[in-house]
């Protein structure tokens, strides 16, 4: 790719805090590129999941080079793309869409964002059994990197029973069996477990509150949460006071940012840059 103007967004709900734009305009000053991000909020401009195929194909008319994806479309955006990376199609989800001569290409940056956040975040902490809440479209990629990190058995757990056993379903075909099980069962599967992830919104701007019970997280059980506005969710907040080795949703959040930037532009991005930018942002 030659290009040096480049037009991207972000389609999701409630994403009027998001950090995304910030990182990706920086990043794009900082290598000479005339990159421009602006937000598609589904809450303000009264769209759902419905109305995708017709806010993707705005896009392609208001000629943008792509666009990050996220809750609650990370799924649904599947079938109106017409092409998918191999990991894309393995996690049947998708957070950024290259719009390119004509063409609809999606790709998964959230499974390589997570898995390198937790290898830094959280170096040689026990994976002998992790629960993760949440089974959607980020559930499906944090789970895939928990997975590829090391972590032995992964326990799924969502309120949509169907949703948590196709999250399971797909690991497995990837994992095997014996990798990842569906829990029904929360107190006693997190009494079991050594850590605690949490990949639903809860937590986010516009949907407080905590993921699991405020009883069931304990001292020494390590927690993650892939929410990253508020940086500080009521999650991780609970989790600090309680001792817990603590792995907040910034580092994800970094990560996939750096993927995405380098399938929309072709340029590799800086890493440290974008983490020291991200640090500068949420001081």
């Amino acid at each position: 790719m030659s290009g040096t103007s480049f037009a991207l967004g972000l389609v999701g709900g409630g994403i009027a805090r998001s950090l995304t734009p910030a990182m990706q305009e920086r990043e794009g000053r900082e290598q000479g590129l005339a990159l421009t991000y602006r937000l598609v909020d589904a809450e303000q401009h009264g769209f759902g999941v419905t109305d995708l195929a017709e806010v993707l194909t705005w896009a392609e008319r208001f000629g943008l080079d792509g666009l990050n994806v996220t809750h609650p479309f990370k799924q649904a955006v599947v079938p109106l793309l017409d092409d998918l990376s191999e990991a894309a199609a393995d996690l049947g989800a998708v957070n950024t869409v290259v719009l390119r001569e004509g063409r609809r290409v999606g790709h998964n940056t959230d499974t390589t964002g997570y898995a390198a956040a937790l290898a830094a975040g959280l170096p040689g902490v026990p994976r002998e059994r992790v629960v993760m809440v949440g089974a959607g479209g980020a559930g499906v990629a944090v789970g895939y990197g928990l997975l590829a990190e090391g972590v032995a058995r992964l326990g799924v757990h969502d309120v949509d029973a169907d949703r948590a056993h196709a999250c399971v379903v797909r690991l497995a075909k990837r994992f095997g069996d014996d990798a990842v099980e569906v829990v029904a069962d929360l107190p006693a599967a997190l009494a079991a477990a050594d850590g605690l992830v949490n990949a639903t919104p809860v937590g986010m701007h516009g949907h407080a509150g905590l993921p699991v019970p405020e009883a069931l997280v304990r001292a020494d059980l390590w927690v993650s949460d892939v929410v990253y506005f508020p940086l500080e969710t009521e999650l991780v907040a609970l989790a600090r006071s309680r001792g817990c080795q603590v792995l907040p949703g910034g580092a994800m959040a970094v990560q996939q940012a750096v993927g995405a930037f380098e399938l929309f532009t072709g340029r590799a991005a800086d890493a440290d840059r974008m983490h020291r930018h991200f640090r500068e942002l949420t001081a």
